[in-house]
C-alpha cells in the first residue's frame, strides 16, 4: 500500500476536502450531492475522481491508445457535468481529477497525494447484489486500516433527505 501523509486539513494554509467518486453507477449522484451539501455546510472543498477504466492491452496501430483516450473523454464529460451541478446546487467548485487504472488504487494514491482530504465518500448501491463492490471492498476488509474516515450514503436517500443530513 501507498505510504499516506499525515492530513493536515484543519492546519493553516489547508482546508478540508471530501474526495468522492464519480462513476456510471446510478446512486454515484447520492454521493456527489451528500459532498457538495456538506462541503458547503463546513466551508470546505470536493474533489471529484472519476476512474477510467485501462483498456484491454491492444497496442497494434496504436488502438490502445485510441481507447485509453475515448474512455478519459467519457470520464470527463460525466465529471464535467456532476461538477456544473455542484456549481449550481451549492455554490462549490469542485476539483477535477481524472485518472486511468483500478478505482481503489486511484482513490488510495490520491489520498496520499492530498493531504486536505479528509473523508471518502461513497454511495451504496440498493439492489439485491449488495452496496457494490467498492463498498464492500472499503467498509469491509479495508475498514480498520483505511487512511481517512469513509461516509457511505444510502442509495435510497432522496436529494431532500441527503441535504437534511448533510445540512
Amino acid at each position: 500500500m501507498t505510504e499516506m501523509k499525515r492530513r493536515r486539513s484543519f492546519e493553516p494554509g489547508h482546508r478540508l476536502k471530501f474526495l468522492v467518486l464519480v462513476d456510471e453507477t446510478p446512486e454515484c449522484d447520492r454521493a456527489v450531492h451528500f459532498a457538495i451539501r456538506r462541503a458547503a455546510r463546513l466551508n470546505a472543498r470536493v474533489v471529484m475522481l472519476a476512474v477510467a477504466e485501462p483498456p484491454e492491452s491492444f497496442e497494434w496501430l496504436g488502438v490502445g491508445d485510441a481507447m485509453r483516450a475515448e474512455a478519459e473523454a467519457e470520464t470527463r464529460e460525466r465529471l464535467d457535468g456532476l461538477a456544473a451541478a455542484a456549481r449550481q446546487a451549492a455554490g462549490v467548485d469542485p476539483e477535477c481529477v481524472v485518472r486511468t487504472g483500478e478505482r481503489a488504487d486511484e482513490i488510495l494514491r490520491l489520498i496520499s497525494e492530498d493531504e486536505d482530504i479528509g473523508f471518502l465518500v461513497l454511495a451504496a448501491a440498493t439492489g439485491k447484489d449488495g452496496p457494490g463492490p467498492l463498498v464492500s471492498t472499503i467498509a469491509g476488509k479495508a475498514a480498520g486500516s483505511f487512511p481517512v474516515p469513509v461516509v457511505i450514503v444510502p442509495g435510497a436517500l432522496t436529494e431532500a433527505e441527503i441535504t437534511a443530513l448533510a445540512g
